[in-house]
């Protein structure tokens, strides 16, 4: 299967550290050599690359290491196909506009019968699961909230109903945004860590790299990094529980989803 790692903070951060592991698992420690994608929200702005090839052999990938761009929301994703031929359409992460804001997403698993899905006003580029999911997720959305809603509990109480509704299909990871929240929804695996002062090191599990984040920070700063599995092995990550819908704005949990099955 594919793998998931996105990032929240409430000062714009680069995701140099966390990447360079990441992206090792796109063909190197890991399967996942179908293609990549990584996208950034930034001073209200919205930037992106996906690659269909590896992403341990990209030179994109490497771009994106040594070039420290500073977000407070960053998607990726590393895929292992199973559903759409190997191409850049069918590579994570996609994008739709509502109420004039970039919704990045991508998903870990695979779904059974979802053809059946509807689709509104959003249809599919490429011949994934995953971006059919994708668009009657935000159809559904949209027909439901026309416009932003003041009060963002409701909105996110539907999410979390329509992910409940995808994981009955089979095994749907999701991470999701509009640039302000990060939505994180797990199926089987999602792990998380804060990191806030006092900073320490951090070793990576696929990579032979070491940081000292005190280095790097004020005592301040709030990042928290979610992936499929824990990137570190020095530190002490949070695993998701199945059904669970976590609610992320400037690095922190605003909210709290849990499943009633």
């Amino acid at each position: 299967m594919c793998e998931l790692l996105g990032m929240s903070a409430n000062v714009p951060t680069d995701i140099c550290f966390s990447f360079a592991g990441f992206l090792h698992r796109g063909g190197g420690t890991g399967p996942h050599r179908d293609g990549w994608g990584i996208a950034f929200y930034e001073e209200g702005g919205y930037r992106e690359f996906r690659d269909p090839h590896p992403s341990v052999d990209s030179p994109i990938a490497r771009l994106i290491c040594d070039y420290p761009i500073k977000s407070h929301v960053v998607i990726s994703h590393i895929r292992q196909a199973n559903v759409g031929g190997v191409r850049l359409a069918n590579t994570h992460p996609f994008t739709r506009e509502m109420w004039g804001r970039p919704w990045c997403y991508a998903h870990n698993g695979q779904l059974s019968d979802w053809q059946p899905l509807p689709l509104g006003f959003y249809t599919p580029v490429g011949t994934t699961d995953s971006e059919h999911a994708f668009c009657w997720l935000m159809s559904e959305l949209r027909q439901a909230f026309p416009t932003p809603p003041d009060n963002q509990a409701p909105l996110w109480k539907t999410l979390h109903g329509l992910c409940e509704q995808l994981r009955a299909l089979g095994v749907f990871n999701l991470l999701l945004s509009d640039g302000t929240y990060l939505y994180t929804y797990c199926s089987t695996k999602l792990a998380h860590i804060t990191r806030a002062a006092p900073f320490g090191e951090a070793e990576l599990s696929d990579a032979e790299l070491t940081v000292n984040f005190a280095e790097h920070t004020t005592p301040n700063d709030v990042v928290s990094v979610i992936a499929t599995e824990p990137l570190t092995h020095n530190e002490q990550w949070y695993r998701m529980q199945p059904g669970e819908l976590l609610v992320w704005r400037d690095g922190e949990i605003q909210a709290r989803y849990l499943s009633q099955a």
